[in-house]
């Protein structure tokens, strides 16, 4: 959005669709800022009004009132997705989708023919999606996703590392484990968390500290009970910057690692659970061959993996490649670049 602001003299309107949301969108004045629920019904008519008449729209996920929303002819919808690459099956390989209805499914094909635009970091998740919407490959915009320019900002990097090292004192002087789990199906009530955080606390509490980022159901009945090894991070509203403050990486099919493998830093894929949920969910390749590991099943494996280190580097790299290959800190403004075929000074000036 800042790229957008910076090139264009379009006035933003910004629809929260979840309370939960958790992005201050009121820092800049000319922003108009509306939540799109029925329980806000002035804010939810005035949003319909905008998604039926702005000439471009954007999206970062799936929203199912695009089947519903008439567009002008000309209007744009660019799907920017929340995710550079993709562990788990979704859209329409979902499987899922086998329990849905058939009318249930062709609404999905409806709101995915809506993405005008596609933005895309590498040509492999843009084979993903061309299956997972049933688009053709000419709807996708290989410049990069805005999301990752964050990792090349060295500037922006030292500013918000200096912020988080002032509001998270105990991190001085030890090594930072970022734990984010996955949500999964089926799971909104389910509060009990896979990771044994006592095992955590008497093998690494003199030299880590355990940062946590978990699902709000389970969010809402945690209770710390080492507050000098543990920190719920859950509430923080951008993982990327947690990511920046982070030595290792544990999730499981989680899409964090795939922007996390820009810092060159290792991630432990805890599944232990994985017979399970590749059969629920789906897996784009087999996982062993899709994550850079090391991919352990217990938590005695998992003790022993942050024991002894042995992280591939190579294969973290050619991770970060093929997810990746468009990242290089300049993808918010080739997207504006893009769509409203216009240049940036900074591009101007780099000819010059």
């Amino acid at each position: 959005m800042k790229a957008l602001e910076r090139q264009i003299d379009d006035h933003p309107i910004v629809l929260i669709t979840t309370p939960q949301c958790k992005i201050d969108f009121q820092h800049r004045s000319n922003r108009t800022l509306l939540r799109f629920d029925r329980s806000h019904i002035l804010e939810w008519f005035r949003s319909i009004y905008h998604l039926a008449t702005s000439e471009t729209i954007f999206i970062d996920n799936y929203y199912g009132f695009l089947a519903a929303t008439p567009f002008h002819p000309g209007v744009r919808c660019i799907q920017l997705w929340h995710a550079t690459g993709a562990i788990k099956q979704f859209g329409l390989l979902d499987p899922t989708n086998r329990q849905r209805t058939s009318r249930a499914n062709q609404r999905f094909q409806v709101v995915y023919n809506r993405f005008d635009h596609i933005v895309v970091g590498s040509e492999k998740m843009a084979a993903v999606f061309a299956e997972s919407f049933g688009l053709p490959e000419d709807r996708m915009l290989y410049t990069g996703v805005p999301r990752t320019d964050l990792f090349f900002d060295e500037v922006e990097k030292a500013s918000i590392t200096s912020y988080l090292r002032q509001e998270l004192p105990m991190i001085k002087d030890k090594q930072v484990i970022l734990y984010a789990p996955t949500f999964r199906d089926g799971a909104l009530h389910d509060t009990k968390l896979s990771l044994d955080i006592d095992k955590m606390y008497r093998e690494f509490g003199d030299a880590y500290i355990l940062l946590l980022r978990l699902h709000p159901a389970i969010n809402g009945t945690y209770q710390n009970k080492h507050p000098g090894f543990v920190v719920n991070v859950s509430g923080y509203h951008s993982v990327n910057h947690l990511l920046l403050i982070t030595d290792l990486l544990i999730t499981d099919y989680s899409s964090i690692p795939f922007e996390f493998a820009l810092l060159n830093r290792p991630t432990i894929y805890f599944a232990h659970d994985l017979e399970q949920y590749a059969e629920n969910r789906g897996f784009w390749e087999d996982y062993d061959v899709l994550v850079p590991g090391p991919i352990v099943t217990s938590m005695n494996e998992l003790i022993q993996a942050i024991h002894l280190q042995h992280f591939d580097n190579q294969a973290l790299a050619n991770f970060r490649t093929a997810w990746n290959r468009y990242a290089d800190g300049q993808a918010s403004d080739r997207l504006i670049e893009a769509i409203y075929e216009v240049e940036t000074t900074e591009r101007v000036a780099q000819r010059v």
